[in-house]
């Protein structure tokens, strides 16, 4: 009953989601046979090659693991013969129950790419694998059993598997400004002046662009940003006086402010008091005096 469980849910697992270069089903009237694909990587001897072969799980899988062999020839494995792997019968006290359909394949394919010998394991040339490889389709096709098991990989070109290892591809890299391009800054004249950017600090794309504020040593050449005219805000039509005189004497008192009023100066300010005494003094002196005419 677990193998069953446990056959199911490797299905659903390699339907859903295979390994790069791999495929593997199991047979129709077997559960316990799962036969593989294995396509070769590239930039190796076995580059455009494509692999058949052959798992077979004991019935109390998955506490013991399985045996593997391969069909195909690939100068790598004996065919027909058992695979000598840490994840085979060769090896129970290796084996771990958590491992999967997936899990062995992807292994196979890495043990295939190594050098290393073991039961089932062959040493050829890397030409002899690159013909092999050449070769595998069109052995493959001539066994019933692959045309069977595999109807859709059996047509005479390779189909590609599901997944191929095909890499997503990288985000764009920004682009920088070519350095003779220039940016536009508006001027009161309505004239347009230009001023060249650092291209190390300009990212195209952006809708505007100014220079990093770390270049601003004395060696760069600076800048001068107009200062934009300042626009009296709308006033109503029907009031007086109207908005061009408004704008007219706004931009005069801009241009002409007016000088504030002047008043008296300081020293004038602080000698007007001993004046009104001076002539207080003055004054009660000439009515003393006309005082004492007139009691003679």
């Amino acid at each position: 009953m677990a193998t069953k469980v446990a056959q199911k849910r490797e299905y659903l697992a390699m339907q859903k989601s295979p390994p790069p270069f791999i495929w593997a089903c199991p047979e129709e009237k077997n559960i316990l046979d799962w036969h593989f694909i294995i396509r070769g990587p590239p930039d190796t001897p076995y580059a455009g090659g494509e692999y058949h072969g052959l798992i077979w799980f004991p019935s109390d899988y998955p506490f013991k693991p399985p045996d593997v062999k391969m069909f195909t020839p690939s100068g790598r494995f004996e065919t027909g013969h058992k695979i000598c792997m840490s994840m085979t019968s060769y090896h129970p006290s290796t084996w771990n129950a958590a491992w999967s359909v997936a899990t062995i394949l992807t292994g196979l394919l890495s043990f295939m790419l190594s050098d290393e010998i073991t039961a089932g394991a062959v040493r050829t040339t890397d030409e002899q694998k690159k013909l092999l490889a050449k070769q595998s389709h069109g052995f493959n096709i001539s066994n019933k059993k692959f045309r069977d098991i595999f109807p859709t990989y059996a047509g005479p070109e390779m189909t590609d598997l599901p997944d191929m290892g095909k890499s997503y591809p990288a985000p764009p890299a920004s682009k920088v400004v070519n350095p003779s391009s220039t940016l536009s800054l508006p001027t009161s004249n309505a004239s347009s002046k230009t001023s060249t950017l650092d291209p190390e600090n300009t990212i195209a794309g952006s809708s505007s662009s100014l220079p990093s504020e770390a270049n601003t040593d004395s060696s760069s050449p600076s800048t001068t940003i107009p200062t934009p005219l300042l626009t009296p805000a709308p006033t109503d039509p029907n009031s007086s006086p109207s908005t061009a005189n408004l704008a007219s004497e706004g931009k005069q008192q801009i241009l002409h402010p007016r000088q504030p009023q002047q008043g008296p100066p300081a020293h004038a300010a602080r000698w007007m008091p001993s004046w009104r005494w001076v002539i207080a003094v003055v004054v009660v002196a000439v009515l003393g005096r006309l005082s004492s005419f007139a009691g003679l």
